[in-house]
């Protein structure tokens, strides 16, 4: 089911996380500890403002201190999470003009990559419209998780039909702050419903090979965000920083 992301407590211990287990690869335990704070960080299960407990991570991970410190570092550099000396360490606030550098990175991006896959002569559209079928299926089952997975799995695989998977890799490390925003909106059913149409209408293009009618959807697609911050900067106003 859609839910709204779970209250969060605004000094208390970081919650929602689970113990760290070590996989087969052997990735290193500070990689782990960074994923699922990027993850819990972006998905909202750790709130922008949130006080994080270097203390209460390492229980809450299971896992030594030198891991968590090396996470919360990467994290700093990556903005994501904001140390005030004498203050302490929290989830950082999303600032406005973060969001608008990385919405223009992502559409210039995703621009040239819909219009060299339109320009690829063997692109199979299979695997887009099985996405859009998996959307709908999210949309009427009111599965927030699958909807945002299957919402990224199209983008993706349109920079994969372009030959330009690592664009997409860009895209991504840039796109953290946008995605904070994306699930304040995704409990909205009407937005959900919104996004899907404008899926088809890309996916339509593409099939086409109509680059003009493509970059008109994904233009107005990618920049819904900025549309919606003014209100979300009402609705959610501890969530956000001028600073």
């Amino acid at each position: 089911m859609i839910t709204t992301p779970p209250p969060h407590t605004q000094g208390g211990s970081a919650l929602e996380l689970s113990p760290i287990r070590r996989g087969p690869t052997r990735e290193r335990t500070s990689d782990l500890v960074f994923q699922e704070l990027q993850g819990a960080i972006r998905d909202l299960r750790l709130a922008p403002g949130l006080e994080l407990s270097e203390s209460a991570l390492t229980k809450q991970f299971a896992v030594s201190r030198t891991p968590v410190r090396e996470a919360l570092a990467r994290l700093v550099d990556a903005g994501l999470v904001q140390v005030t000396p004498q203050v302490g360490t929290r989830v950082a606030r999303i600032r406005p003009a973060e969001v608008r550098e990385a919405q223009f990175i992502r559409e210039h991006l995703e621009l040239g990559a819909f219009e060299a896959a339109c320009a690829h002569p063997t692109t199979n559209h299979a695997q887009l419209s099985a996405l859009i079928e998996e959307q709908e299926r999210a949309f009427h089952d009111l599965d927030e998780e699958l909807f945002f997975a299957s919402d990224e799995a199209l983008h993706r695989t349109i920079f994969e039909l372009a030959g330009y998977p690592g664009a997409w890799e860009v895209v991504q490390s840039k796109k953290l702050q946008l995605d904070r925003l994306r699930r304040l909106t995704l409990p909205e059913h009407s937005t959900t419903r919104e996004l899907i149409t404008e899926h088809t209408a890309i996916v339509d293009a593409l099939k086409a090979r109509d680059a003009a009618a493509g970059r008109e959807v994904i233009c107005g697609h990618v920049r819904r965000v900025l549309t919606q911050l003014p209100r979300l900067q009402h609705e959610h106003p501890h969530y956000f920083t001028d600073q």
